[in-house]
């Protein structure tokens, strides 16, 4: 389609490698799905404010795109990542955003190669070694881990690592507070992804200074 066709590529603000670096400093990806897209603002700052520069908008609602766009204009500080990305439409609408990097849920090799045209990171999601063999085919060596706890969790993860010793792996889906940890001394888990501290219903009713307070107990339990 022509509206999936680059004219230009143009440099990304960082590198796959640099994203992966910056993730490794901050451990933890708030996942988050807006109704409206004025909520990403205060959810920013609140984010921002209280140690953790990062955001996941996934592209489970139209408001994705503004959000995006909402972020890079007033917060270019916060490391943005497109999450829930199925289609090359909904990558070129991302990048067009402003996102740093693309997550998808499931390994899509057109996905990937669309985003390796343009330059962009992706951090495609694997669960088991018929797809993880599939990304590194293609040179992929960040992966999503998903999901997570449905998956099989540490266990699983560390399985794998013993064939693909190498790979860098963000665990999303069933992330909380009482497992987070035991994901992130496993080495190669460069970050996890969450929700349970940027719920819908807690954007959605605008509890900014609730969010605020959960933003600061995850960074705290993630650090000690």
């Amino acid at each position: 389609m022509t509206a999936c066709t680059p004219k230009e590529v143009k440099k990304m603000r960082y590198t796959t490698e640099q994203i992966v670096e910056k993730l490794r400093e901050l451990k933890v990806v708030p996942v988050i799905a807006l109704d409206n897209a004025a909520d990403i603002l205060p959810l920013a700052k609140t984010l921002s404010e209280n140690g953790l520069p990062v955001v996941e908008i996934t592209f489970r609602s139209a408001a994705a795109e503004e959000a995006i766009k909402l972020v890079k204009a007033n917060y270019p500080e916060i490391l943005i990542a497109a999450g829930t990305v199925l289609t090359k439409e909904q990558v070129l609408t991302a990048k067009n955003a402003g996102a740093d990097c693309i997550v998808t849920p499931g390994f899509n090799p057109n996905i990937v190669k669309y985003c390796q045209e343009l330059g962009l990171p992706i951090t495609p999601g694997v669960n088991n070694p018929m797809a993880i063999e599939a990304a590194l085919e293609l040179g992929i060596q960040a992966v999503k881990f998903f999901p997570a706890e449905a998956s099989g969790g540490v266990k699983m993860i560390k399985a794998l690592l013993g064939p693909y010793g190498n790979l860098q792996i963000m665990p999303t889906g069933g992330i909380s507070p009482t497992n987070i940890k035991e994901y992130l001394t496993i080495p190669n888990v460069v970050a996890c992804g969450g929700s349970w501290f940027v719920e819908k219903s807690l954007i959605k009713e605008k509890k900014w200074q609730e969010i605020g307070e959960m933003v600061r107990e995850v960074v705290v339990l993630i650090n000690n």
